[in-house]
C-alpha cells in the first residue's frame, strides 16, 4: 500500500467503524477498487489495526460519560462490569460457535477453510448490510414508541452481547448498529445503549487484534519469512491507526447529534443504498 491508500483506508474505517453502517464492508469496497485483496493476512491485520484506532477514539470521547454514570459509587461500577462480562461472554460464545460452524462445516472442503476467507464475499456483505439496514429502520420506528425509558438490565445486556457475537462473521452487519438498535428496541434511554455499545467495543477490540496478529505471524514465519520483512507489515498498520483515531472522533459527535435528534432511522436507509451499491459493484466484477 502507498501513503494515499493507507489514509483513504484509516479515513473511511474511523468514520464507518463508529456509524452504524459497516466499517468493514465499506474498507474492503474501497480496497477491491484499488486493486487490493481484502483476505490477505496483512490486510486482515491493517483492517484490525485501524479498529484499534478507533478503539483509542471511543476511550477518550466516552471516559467523561462513563466516569459520571458508571463510577460515582461501587456499587454503579460493579453492576456495569457484570453487564459487560456478561455481554461479552455471549458474544464470545457465539463467536465461537460460528467459527466452528463456518471453518469446520460449511468450508471444510475449502483449500483455505478460515472465516476470513468469507471478508470478501460481497454478496453475503450485501444481505449483511440489507438485514442491519432493516434493523437499524425497525429500531427507530420502535423508539417513537417508547414513551419512556428503562434502565439497562442484564436480560438486556445479554442479548445485546449475543447480537454483538452474530456481527462478528458477518462483513456489513454493523456491530454499532446492531448493539445499538437492540438497546433502542428494548426501550433503553439511546445514550445509555451507545455508551454500552461501544464498552463493549473495548472489551472486544483486544483479543481480536491478537487473534490476528497470531494469525499473520504464524503464516509468513511457517512461510520463511525474516522478522525484518514481517515487521514491514506492521508499519502501514500504525501509521492508519493514527488517522482512524482522529476520524473515530469525528465519527463519534456526528453519531451522537443524530441520536439524540432521532435521526437514527436514517442510517438504516442509507445502508439499505450501501447494500445496492455492494451488490452492484460484485455484478460488474
Amino acid at each position: 500500500m502507498n501513503f494515499l491508500q493507507i489514509i483513504v483506508l484509516a479515513f473511511i474505517q474511523g468514520m464507518a467503524e463508529l456509524l452504524p453502517i459497516s466499517s468493514s464492508a465499506h474498507v474492503i469496497v474501497a480496497e477491491k477498487l484499488m486493486g487490493i485483496n481484502p483476505t490477505r493476512p496483512e490486510m486482515t491485520l491493517f483492517l484490525v489495526m485501524l479498529h484499534t484506532g478507533t478503539m483509542f477514539s471511543v476511550l477518550i470521547y466516552f471516559w467523561n460519560d462513563w466516569k459520571k454514570r458508571y463510577f460515582q459509587s461501587s456499587a454503579q461500577t460493579w453492576l456495569f462490569i457484570k453487564q459487560l462480562v456478561l455481554a461479552t461472554f455471549a458474544t464470545g460464545m457465539l463467536g465461537i460457535f460460528f467459527l466452528i460452524l463456518i471453518e469446520k462445516v460449511i468450508l471444510r472442503h475449502s483449500a483455505h477453510p478460515q472465516v476470513e476467507s468469507l471478508f470478501g464475499n460481497l454478496t453475503l456483505m450485501s444481505i449483511s448490510l440489507v438485514a442491519g439496514g432493516i434493523l437499524i429502520l425497525y429500531a427507530a420506528w420502535k423508539q417513537k414508541k417508547h414513551t419512556t425509558s428503562r434502565p439497562l438490565g442484564f436480560k438486556e445486556a445479554l442479548w445485546i452481547g449475543l447480537i454483538q457475537g452474530l456481527a462478528l462473521p458477518f462483513r456489513g452487519f454493523s456491530r454499532s448498529g446492531a448493539t445499538i438498535s437492540l438497546a433502542l428496541i428494548f426501550g433503553i434511554d439511546k445514550m445509555v445503549g451507545e455508551e454500552f455499545s461501544f464498552a463493549l467495543a473495548l472489551l472486544l477490540t483486544p483479543p481480536v487484534i491478537l487473534r490476528e496478529v497470531y494469525r499473520v505471524l504464524k503464516i509468513h514465519l511457517t512461510q520463511g519469512i525474516s522478522y525484518a520483512q514481517l515487521g514491514s507489515l506492521f508499519y502501514p498498520s500504525l501509521f492508519g491507526m493514527i488517522f482512524s483515531f482522529l476520524a473515530g472522533l469525528l465519527a463519534l459527535k456526528w453519531l451522537s447529534s443524530w441520536l439524540k435528534s432521532n435521526r437514527w432511522g436514517i442510517f438504516g436507509v442509507y445502508c439499505l443504498f450501501a447494500a445496492v451499491v455492494v451488490f452492484g459493484f460484485h455484478l460488474i466484477h
